[in-house]
């Protein structure tokens, strides 16, 4: 799977609750181009959030085209998931984009690249983006030893941690639950 720099996106499913949140920085190389940018996308009312990283205009265009998908799948968000992978990994103009997307319902947490990937996580966990491989660290330690804790508050702690490591990913978070 390709490594997309520049944010940090982690969604947790834990006890019946699923949240997603990202980072706000924005970069351009190696400089900060804005800190509070939202990378966090309610669909159908709440009841699928999506979260990106990468390029924004090509992650904008990878959500106008997961909701086209969503519309004409009857909003099964796993078909959406599927259709979406294949069409970005076959299509000439999509093929180019580079960008990732976790999406998420109240029963699922997907993760969709331009390779041709939808995968559904280990553990209930899911991240991208720079500081994913520090935020999937400290949630899974959370998921195991926190377990007082809802999963927006692990998705919090997680976006903290990477924070604190990652020079891609800031402290500016915004964290949204799906809706049931």
């Amino acid at each position: 799977m390709e490594r997309i720099k520049s944010t940090t996106v982690v969604a947790i499913k834990h006890e019946g609750k699923v949240a997603i949140g990202a980072d706000g920085q924005a970069t351009m190389g190696n400089t900060i181009a804005k800190s509070s940018v939202n990378k966090i996308r309610k669909l159908q009312g709440g009841k699928i959030v999506t979260g990106f990283a990468g390029s924004t205009a090509d992650a904008f265009t990878l959500l106008e085209k997961f909701e086209e998908k969503l519309g004409a799948y009857s909003n099964n968000m796993k078909r959406a998931a599927v259709e979406l992978a294949k069409e970005w990994r076959t299509d000439r103009m999509l093929s180019k984009l580079e960008a990732m997307m976790i999406v998420a319902d109240a029963e699922d947490i997907l993760i969709i690249s331009g390779t041709g990937d939808v995968i559904e996580p280990d553990m209930g966990i899911a991240t991208i983006g720079s500081g994913s491989m520090y935020a999937q660290s400290a949630a899974r330690a959370l998921k195991k030893f926190a377990t007082n804790l809802t999963a927006k508050e692990m998705v919090e702690e997680s976006l903290t941690i990477a924070a604190d490591i990652c020079i891609y990913t800031n402290h500016n978070t915004i964290i949204e639950e799906v809706n049931n």
